[in-house]
């Protein structure tokens, strides 16, 4: 008697090779993902470790848009910073 899918004893051997080939494809572009953004969230003054929410399904779409869209510390940060060097150099113009 015949399966479904056409086999009569279960995949063949070019079958299982192709489907741990694809299963080692996936795993390798997910973990490039992963580490892709969690070296962007860390760069961006974020931990590290919010890059592993890319292994939550939408994620690709979401995450992107809220980098896209939110105030990174590191430029609140250079904010200030600016902020206090424009109010010393301020100061010593004042003082000469």
């Amino acid at each position: 008697m015949e399966s479904v899918l056409g086999f009569s004893h279960g995949p063949g051997m070019a079958e299982v090779i192709l489907i741990l080939f694809i299963a080692f494809f996936v795993l390798v572009v997910t973990a490039i993902k992963v580490f892709s953004f969690c070296r962007i969230f860390s760069k961006t003054g974020y931990s590290w470790a919010f890059g592993l929410l890319m292994l939550l399904p939408f994620s690709e779409v979401v995450i992107p848009l809220i980098l896209a869209l939110i105030d990174w510390p590191v430029s609140k940060e250079l904010r200030l910073l600016k902020q206090e060097q424009n109010g010393n150099s301020e100061r010593g113009s004042r003082m000469s």
